[in-house]
């Protein structure tokens, strides 16, 4: 039989030949889903097509910059690139502080937890640390950490040829310091980040410290530096320093000042020289001091510049400005006498005196003898404010400019609030309080004619110029006063030096705690050498000294002994033929 083709009804779909039956009726074949599901799918999709593409043109366009930031992120460094710090050098050129090159070591701690054993306890050897500290660091969750900063580079080198990944080594400096302990003071010190702390490294921090730079690299996984991609910036080292400070006559200084506290068996001590024709600082020490090489072990005692930061009551050595005053105002003169008999004084309702009953004495005389009264009774024919413009004009009780940290100002009170008692005892240095270098900064006046210039830290070149104080006559006449303390007949004796016209003024004065007057005493002496044409200024303070206590024999000799080594150490040619030293055998006790 002859098979029949599909028909096709009226409707247009097929239909079986055998039973005409349309293929959609089929219920298999039949479409149940609506219409428009088919169309939201394709919606849909149409949409996060247009989406994609909208992201793709945001990251490839307006996101460029940001993207590729974050790439580099993950590749790109910036390593810093130290300065190295100025020297710092004495007057002559000799090395005081200078820079050394040695390495950080820093580890990424995520990448150390696999080395092997025996490695971390090598390491740990090198880096003179114990096992369980190594450990600790190594335990950070941080991404940077350092194990130990300013390792020597022998050290260095055998860390890196360990191998251990995740160890690298950063290049830095440390600071090391010639003199050690007999420059510290001046020279100070600085910390880890090589920063000035105390001292000129302070001081001049900004001058000393340089520039760091800067460079991009880009680093595999290992922190390992694969290609150097550009400088940022190029450091700029530190400036060197010269100081004004002269390294043959600070050991000079510092040796015979710790002669004197070991002797006296004192608490400390301290000393300045000081050019008194440019005014420069030749050499300042104190004693306790430090080694800024190891600074392991450190006491506030150690620490402390005494000649700077210290202030105490100058007693006699304030003596000279009283005095002096007078004179330039033309109130005496050296000749004029005063009656210092029976020894003591009564103002108001104290008391003071001398330790000896002198009866008359002229002005020269009230200054050889270190008599209270008859400076008290000069001070009391003065009125307070002129003593007061004297004591501020020439630094006391004003904030120092010496370009030192630490300096203070020291004590003087407002002239309309003294009391007669008062204005006595101050004129003979009790009553305010000084610093040694303020000491030191005053005498000026009278080694220079009159007339008193800054201090220096630094090498000066050009000539400073000076304030008028006091007239050259008056300067002059003090000169002649001070020389007279020196000799047999007066309280320092121990001063004199052999082939040196010299002079000065000894001070000897109670320290005061809890706000009273205590048993403990400060023996200083300020003194100008050489006499005939004034070079330098020396001023010694001795805190606390055992057994003998007064400014003569106590600090007179360290003068002397400082100010003859100093003086050939100057080349400065001697001005007197006397060469024995002529000392009493019970030499005269100043005045408290």
């Amino acid at each position: 039989m002859t098979k029949m083709p599909p028909r096709t009804n009226l409707s247009g779909g097929r239909v079986a030949a055998s039973k005409g039956v349309a293929f959609s009726s089929n219920p298999i074949l039949q479409v149940k889903l609506p219409a428009w599901r088919s169309r939201f799918v394709l919606f849909v999709l149409f949409v996060a097509f247009v989406a994609l593409v909208l992201r793709a043109l945001w990251l490839q366009g307006v996101s460029t910059d940001f993207l590729q930031k974050q790439g580099a992120s993950r590749y790109a460094r910036t390593l810093e690139l130290p300065a190295t710090r100025g020297k710092i050098t004495d007057r002559n050129g000799q090395v005081l502080a200078s820079s050394v090159p040695v390495k950080a070591i820093w580890a990424i701690p995520e990448d150390v937890q696999a080395a092997p054993k025996d490695k971390l306890v090598q390491l740990a050897k090198l880096l003179e640390m114990s096992d369980a500290d190594l450990r600790k660091k190594l335990d950070s969750d941080r991404s940077f950490v350092y194990l130990k900063r300013q390792v020597e580079q022998d050290t260095a080198d055998k860390i890196v040829k360990l191998g251990i990944p995740g160890i690298e080594t950063r290049k830095e400096y440390k600071r090391f310091y010639p003199e050690g302990e007999v420059m510290a003071h001046v020279v100070g010190f600085t910390n880890i980040e090589d920063a000035g702390q105390d001292g000129m490294e302070l001081a001049a921090q900004k001058t000393l410290a340089g520039v760091t730079g800067s460079r991009r690299v880009i680093k595999d996984r290992l922190g390992r530096v694969v290609e150097d991609i550009e400088s940022i910036r190029e450091p700029h080292d530190g400036r060197d320093l010269t100081l004004s400070i002269d390294s043959k006559i600070q050991y000079i200084a510092f040796t015979q000042l710790k002669e004197a506290v070991e002797k006296f068996k004192a608490k400390a001590g301290g000393i300045i020289v000081v050019d008194a024709k440019t005014g420069e600082v030749l050499a300042l020490a104190n004693l306790p001091t430090y080694n800024p090489n190891d600074r392991s072990v450190l006491t506030g005692a150690q620490l402390r510049n005494r000649v700077v930061t210290d202030t105490f009551e100058p007693g006699s050595t304030m003596k000279p400005f009283t005095v002096a005053l007078a004179l330039d105002t033309h109130r005496v003169t050296p000749s004029t006498v005063f009656q210092t008999a029976p020894g003591k004084m009564t103002i108001g309702t104290a008391t003071i005196g001398d330790s000896h009953a002198h009866g008359p004495l002229t002005v020269a005389q009230i200054i050889e003898k270190s008599s209270n009264i008859g400076t008290a009774k000069i001070a009391l024919g003065m009125p307070p404010e002129e003593m007061w413009e004297m004591f501020t004009t020439v630094g006391f009780g004003q904030q120092p400019k010496f370009g030192f940290p630490g300096a203070v100002a020291g004590r003087v009170r407002p002239y309309k609030s003294w009391r007669p008692i008062e204005q006595a005892t101050m004129s003979y240095g009790h009553g305010i309080s000084v610093s040694l270098i303020q000491l030191a900064h005053a005498y000026l006046i009278f080694a220079r004619n009159g007339d008193i210039i800054p201090l220096s830290f630094t090498k000066v070149t050009d000539s400073p110029i000076g304030q008028r104080v006091i007239s050259a006559d008056t300067a002059l006449q003090m000169r002649r006063m001070l020389e007279t303390v020196v000799a047999p007949g007066g309280t320092a004796p121990q001063a004199q030096v052999p082939g040196y016209r010299v002079g000065g003024k000894t001070g000897t004065a109670y320290k005061i705690e809890g706000g009273k007057y205590v048993r403990k005493y400060v023996a200083s002496f300020s003194g100008i050498a050489p006499m005939s044409d004034p070079r330098l200024i020396i001023s010694v303070m001795i805190d606390e000294p055992q057994g003998q206590h007064y400014g003569g024999p106590v600090a007179g000799p360290v003068f002397a002994n400082v100010a003859a080594n100093a003086l050939r150490a100057l080349n400065v040619p001697p001005d007197s033929s006397v060469t024995n030293i002529i000392i009493p055998k019970e030499p005269l006790e100043e005045s408290m």
